[in-house]
């Protein structure tokens, strides 16, 4: 089976997903897969070697500004007619199917000629009444109208009886985490308004890696990184707790090494919001609606998480794709939740919620 998989490249959790699935796919002589990534700038991808010759678009994505979404920012830097050209000249005939992850110019082109799609993204469990936040008529037309597919499967927590699997997630909690700092990865907020934020705590150690880090150096009690994938994981395996934006992949990174979450959710993202709302029912998290270092200071002081443990292998998912059944989502959701392992106090909450 030749499979075409497009990947939003906005944020790294999309892009950790595609990782996943990238090596298990290596491992069959039954798939053969191309990626196509869209969202950033060519050059700002960093560790995509196991995508082999994977080729970019500019894509769409959302501006932000001071850890908001600017829908002037948005619309200043859209390029609608090279999305369109991109589409219009993307040929997918070639092609058995279309695994998309949010990304629009691989699901419109699809669409366009004729290929099967299917959506295996967090955003497309919004497709089914699951909670959600602060949605607004126009979230709703982004979430169905941004990349359209034929079949979504959405990616959660949780799966309310709807057609979503759980997240893949490799890393496994170290045998002796040294818990000697908090990991910071607050991505759409300024680097002047988290240092004010961490400042005054001199007591904790800090690990905070920012896309805008040019290079390592420390001020203090806080260390200041770049992106970087070995370096992250390894301050993520290390970690006490957690603060970050509400995207949905470090989140469960976090839930599955048993760290404690403090969630600021990006102002006018109702995906985050939502998000947030979910950890919450939950018990798995804290929020941060404003940079407040007395709620940080709080937090700090919080136990650890009991987090959950989710499945590390998508070969019952391959397994699917490639017997061609895709409509019939039943029997691969209740093989993958099967995998996960709720803790005792987050399965108290699920029976109180009714989910």
């Amino acid at each position: 089976m030749k499979i075409l998989y497009g990947v939003q490249g906005t944020g790294n959790g999309h892009i950790a997903r595609a990782r996943i699935m990238a090596a298990a796919m290596a491992e069959r002589d039954d798939i053969e897969v191309d990626f196509i990534f869209s969202g950033r700038a060519a050059d700002d991808y960093f560790d995509m070697e196991c995508f082999g010759e994977y080729r970019t678009f500019s894509g769409l994505t959302f501006a932000t500004r001071k850890g908001q979404v600017s829908q002037w920012e948005t619309l200043k830097n859209a390029r609608p007619l090279q999305l369109y050209r991109d589409i219009q000249q993307l040929d997918v005939s070639g092609y058995d199917l279309l695994l998309n992850d949010f990304e629009p110019v691989t699901a419109w082109a699809a669409r366009r000629q004729g290929l099967t799609s299917i959506s295996v993204s967090h955003q497309a469990a919004f497709s089914h009444d699951i909670p959600r936040a602060s949605e607004h008529f126009t979230d709703k037309l982004i979430m169905r109208s941004f990349a359209p597919t034929d079949i979504q499967l959405g990616v959660h927590w949780f799966h309310f009886e709807k057609p979503i699997v759980p997240p893949f997630i490799t890393d496994k909690p170290a045998p002796h985490p040294t818990n000697s700092h908090t990991l910071v990865y607050l991505p759409f907020e300024e680097l002047d308004d988290i240092q004010l934020l961490l400042e005054p705590l001199t007591e904790q150690h800090f690990v905070c890696f920012h896309p805008k880090v040019k290079q390592q150096h420390t001020q203090g009690h806080i260390d200041w990184h770049p992106p970087s994938k070995p370096g992250f994981r390894h301050a993520l395996q290390h970690c006490s707790g957690v603060i970050s934006n509400g995207g949905f992949e470090l989140a469960s990174e976090s839930l599955q090494l048993k760290k404690k979450l403090l969630v600021k959710p990006l102002n006018g993202q109702f995906e985050q919001l939502s998000n947030l709302k979910t950890l919450m029912s939950l018990g798995l998290c804290q929020p941060l609606y404003q940079l407040d270092t007395d709620t940080v200071e709080e937090w700090l002081l919080e136990p650890a998480s009991e987090g959950l443990q989710f499945p590390d292998d998508p070969t019952p998912m391959l397994d699917w794709i490639v017997a061609g059944d895709w409509h019939n989502t039943k029997p691969l959701c209740e093989a993958l939740w099967k995998q996960v392992n709720f803790g005792p106090k987050t399965r108290e909450r699920l029976m109180s919620l009714a989910f």
